[in-house]
Order: structure tokens, then C-alpha cells, then sequence
């Protein structure tokens, strides 16, 4: 045991290897683990803990972001080290464990589809309306959040921008709080929204970009229990009969959701239609300017990142190959 904990403490430095090992260190255990017919909290629960304090001993860190129950299985997203590895999937009798899906598609067609920004398909308009829909904890939604903020802020005025939310939340309480605190800032302090952002997204640190951003806290706390209590966001949080699946609803943006048929976090929406994207500066903004009848000299004056950013929090660039992901519970 102690030469597996070596073995698997030096493949943390890579990230997608750490994601297929994980998989193939817990296929060998989950059986001896996990009992027939677990619910997904106990299930969850069981692998991280065996994982944290006997494959780990708490040197290394792995965290359960998701668990969405397909059916017949689980669909599980992890982070060793708040760095995101590739989603697995567990039979929920729990004896078989799968590292990874292989998408049924050629390396060719794999790279046409993430690389196309598919702005033929964008109905085109004098200023486009853009509408993005994340959880504030999905992994996936901040990497897209860190990739679009550049990219509006370079087109300005010249498009309509709404930050939104997809109507149910997978990371527990806190997301439901932040998810209320940032559509009020949106909604009443919309100058102020981007710096707030762009530090939380840093730093998870909500208490520190309120004070660093400006934010008039009063007001926005004012308005969260205003929108809390117009929602029953908090009221349905504890009453698990009204939820989705497992996951408490997030209803302030229900009608949107419903008409976009808005699934999962990330989803970008352009003038009223979902639109695929890569999630780095340049290639969002290369989207968005693909929706205008005419292009503004920004579209192609403006230097921004190719790069994509990490997922989750903090700075850095996506090694992980999460640049499609995302938390949904399909």
C-alpha cells in the first residue's frame, strides 16, 4: 500500500494522467469500498474519503465536485488539487468503476468540433445580444466567465451583456448564496460587476472582492434577501421534495432557462440562440463578432488571449483538456 501512495503522489504533477490512474487505482478498491444500491451522496462520500485518507493520507487533496445520477450510472467530476481531471462514471450498484468516455468520433472530427466557433449558425443583428449561463462554482462556468470577461469589455457598449443562471445549483448552499450576491450586483451595481469578478474568480474570496471592488454591501445585501425571499431560493434549499434530482432549484432565470433549453453550465447564448465556443478571449470574441450585421474595427484590432484559462478558480491556462466540459445533469 505504502509503494501505491508513492506511485500515485508522483503523478499528481500531471493532471490527465492523475485523472486515468485515479481511475484505475479506484477500480481496484471500489469493490471492497462501496455496497449495492448507494445512493450518490454515500457513494460520493465513501470514494473521496478512501481516497483523501488511505491512498493519500492527506498529502494530496481530491474533491468530489459532481455526482450526476445518467440512469444506470454515475457521472463523476473530480479536481486533485483544485485542477479539474477528466469526468468518470460508476455503476450505481457500485462495482464498476470507469475512468473515461471515448467519444465515437476520429481525431479529426474531434478537432473540427472544438475548434469551430460555428458563427454561420448565429442569427446576426446591429448589437447583439449575448447571455451567458453558469453556476458560480462549476469549474467549467468560471473558465468560461475568466475567457468572456476580456472579450465584453473590449466590445463594450456595442453588445447587450447579461450574466445569468442555469436553474438548478450542484455545488450545495454556497453556490445558491453567490449565484443571489452576483445577480444583484449585476443587476444594481452593473459597473462594478466585472472587477468583482475578476477577483473572485482569482480567489473564491467573495468577503475580500466585495471590499476590493467597491461594492455598496448594504445595498447588495438588501437586495439579495429581496430576491431571496421573491424566489424561495433559500425556502426550496431546504425542502429536498422540490429539488432537481439532487440538486435545489435556482428559479430567478426559470423562463430563460426553459426557453433556451439551458442544460447545464456553461451555455452561451447569442441573439437568442445557443452558440459553441472555445472558452479562451480571442476564439469568444471572434464568436460574438460573428453575430453583428457589421463587425466594429474592434473585432479585429483587438489583442487578446488564444489561450484558454484554467478551470475553476485562479490564474493559469487549461492543461487539463476541460475546455468542453461542463456541470450539467445530462
Amino acid at each position: 500500500m505504502n509503494k501505491l501512495k508513492e506511485f500515485f503522489l508522483k503523478l499528481q504533477s500531471n493532471t490527465y494522467v492523475s485523472g486515468v490512474v485515479f481511475g484505475i487505482i479506484i477500480v481496484l478498491f471500489i469493490q471492497f469500498i462501496l455496497t449495492n444500491n448507494l445512493n450518490s451522496k454515500v457513494a460520493g462520500d465513501k470514494v473521496t474519503n478512501f481516497v483523501n485518507n488511505t491512498l493519500l493520507g492527506g498529502k494530496e487533496t481530491v474533491k468530489l465536485d459532481t455526482i450526476v445520477d445518467l440512469g444506470g450510472i454515475y457521472k463523476l467530476g473530480f479536481t486533485i488539487s483544485d485542477k479539474p481531471v477528466p469526468e468518470a462514471y460508476m455503476s450505481k450498484d457500485g462495482k464498476y468503476f470507469f475512468p473515461t468516455g471515448y467519444p465515437m468520433a476520429s481525431s479529426t472530427e474531434e478537432k473540427k468540433d472544438s475548434s469551430d466557433n460555428k458563427t454561420s449558425e448565429i442569427t446576426k443583428s446591429d448589437k447583439p445580444k449575448v447571455e451567458l449561463f453558469v453556476m458560480s462554482y462549476c469549474p467549467y462556468g468560471t473558465q468560461i466567465e475568466k475567457g468572456i470577461i476580456p472579450a465584453v469589455q473590449a466590445l463594450g457598449d456595442k453588445i447587450d451583456f447579461n450574466l445569468k443562471f442555469v436553474n438548478y445549483a450542484m455545488h450545495g448552499k454556497k453556490e445558491l448564496d453567490e449565484n443571489l450576491r452576483q445577480y444583484c450586483i449585476n443587476k444594481e451595481q452593473n459597473n462594478k460587476l466585472f472587477s468583482y469578478l475578476s477577483c473572485f474568480l482569482k480567489s473564491d474570496k467573495s468577503s475580500e472582492c466585495l471590499v476590493t471592488s467597491g461594492i455598496d454591501q448594504t445595498k447588495m445585501n438588501l437586495c439579495v434577501i429581496n430576491t431571496d425571499k421573491q424566489f424561495k431560493v433559500s425556502e426550496q434549499f431546504t425542502k429536498k421534495e422540490n429539488w432537481n434530482g439532487d440538486f435545489p432549484p435556482f428559479d430567478i432565470f426559470k423562463v430563460e432557462n426553459k426557453q433556451y433549453d439551458v442544460q447545464g453550465s456553461p451555455t452561451l447564448i447569442i441573439n437568442g440562440l445557443q452558440v459553441e465556443s472555445s472558452r479562451d478571449s480571442a476564439s469568444l470574441l471572434k464568436t460574438i463578432c460573428g453575430a453583428f450585421n457589421t463587425e466594429p474595427e474592434v473585432c479585429n484590432t483587438a489583442k487578446l488571449s488564444s489561450a484558454s484559462p484554467s478551470a475553476g478558480f485562479g490564474d493559469g491556462t487549461d492543461t487539463s483538456g476541460a475546455g468542453t466540459a461542463d456541470c450539467a445533469t445530462n
